[in-house]
């Protein structure tokens, strides 16, 4: 299990900004049965290492679990002792990539320009995320991704929804992080389920994808 195939199972990341420890398990077990194959809590969250340990003892083996809103090298090296395998950043930072890839880590940096983008590729990066992509286009992704290498995979995040999915996809993204689309802090168990249906309903067929 990897992030290639597991973008290929479900190319949506669920972002369960604020989850709590309690709700972790129901939460995510939802998604799983949704057909959800990634799964990140930011580390903005109440006790995010605690939720992430907890995730990983669960689902460790059949979903990829990870940590986002990374900022230091001192939370990889925490998030790798949890046993989780990505980490998310919302900003380009090299050291942060290193690090990850030291530990052995899916390192997913954010990046808004080809200039971030490229460093983060030069630094180790797994994927790309287009942050903020609500301040972005289709167009420009389309732009970004004719000078990048062909095999790069860009996530945008961030107000991504179900009727938004299509332009993108359409525009190259590999996939795409989903946060209060899929989960908002006081959701039962039951809403995420549901908002994960409508988000998988909407997902665009495998060759709407441009080919760059």
């Amino acid at each position: 299990m990897d992030l290639t195939s597991c973008l290929a199972r479900c190319p949506l990341v669920a972002i369960l900004r604020g989850i709590r420890l309690d709700e972790a398990i129901a939460i995510t077990a939802a998604l799983e049965t949704a057909g959800f194959a990634i799964v990140e809590v930011p580390l903005n969250s109440p006790d995010p290492m605690a939720s992430i340990a907890e995730m990983v003892r669960a689902f460790g083996d059949r979903l990829l679990i990870g940590a986002g809103t990374v900022m230091t090298e001192a939370q990889v090296a925490a998030i790798a002792a949890t046993g989780a395998r990505v980490i998310v950043t919302p900003h380009a930072d090299a050291r942060i990539v290193r690090a990850a890839k030291h530990h052995g880590l899916v390192a997913i940096p954010g990046c808004f320009t080809p200039a971030e983008a490229f460093a983060m590729l030069e630094a180790g990066a797994d994927a790309l995320k287009l942050f903020p992509a609500e301040g972005a286009n289709p167009a420009m992704l389309r732009a970004i991704r004719s000078v990048l290498p062909p095999d790069t995979r860009v996530l945008p995040v961030g107000g991504i929804d179900a009727s938004n999915m299509a332009a993108w996809r359409a525009a190259g993204a590999a996939g795409f992080g989903i946060g209060s689309a899929i989960y908002k802090p006081g959701d039962t168990a039951a809403a995420v389920a549901g908002k994960a249906r409508t988000l998988m309903a909407a997902l665009p067929r495998p060759d709407a994808r441009a080919t760059i």
